[in-house]
Order: structure tokens, then C-alpha cells, then sequence
């Protein structure tokens, strides 16, 4: 993904820049654009996908934003 941060359009919805590559070769750019519904799913979505062991090993918890502290604790739980 580039640099470019998200950024909010003149009609409320999100844009987030992306480099498309096939079989590792790029391929193009484009911006992927949500509703900020949408990107409230996504944010909440990505921060369960991240909150697993591998990336417990990356991010040390005390280190983690708030909305990925205690997903892991919660679904070893369950």
C-alpha cells in the first residue's frame, strides 16, 4: 500500500490509495472509497483479523491501539 493517507472526499466518503499487483508484478493504482459506515466494518473487522498470536508477537500488547487491546484475551475465552 502507499503512503498516502486515508483521506475524506468532498462527499463523505473515505479514500484509501492502493497498488494492485498480480502474481507480485504491479499491476495499477486505485482507491479503494467507503462510506464511513463502511470503513467503521472494515476498521473493526481488520482489527479482529490483526489481533491474533502472530500479531501479538509483532505488536507487544501495551503497544497495540485501543481497539485491538484484549480481542485476543476475550476470544481465548470463549
Amino acid at each position: 500500500m502507499p503512503s498516502k493517507p486515508v483521506r475524506r472526499e468532498a462527499d463523505g466518503s473515505l479514500a484509501i490509495d492502493l497498488w494492485l499487483r498480480r502474481d507480485g508484478a504491479f499491476e495499477a493504482d486505485a482507491a479503494l472509497r467507503l462510506t464511513p459506515a463502511e470503513a467503521e466494518v472494515l476498521h473493526a473487522q481488520l482489527c479482529y483479523a490483526l489481533d491474533d498470536e502472530t500479531a501479538a508477537l509483532i505488536n507487544p500488547v501495551s503497544a497495540r491501539p485501543d481497539c485491538r487491546k484484549g480481542i485476543l484475551t476475550t476470544r481465548r475465552q470463549t
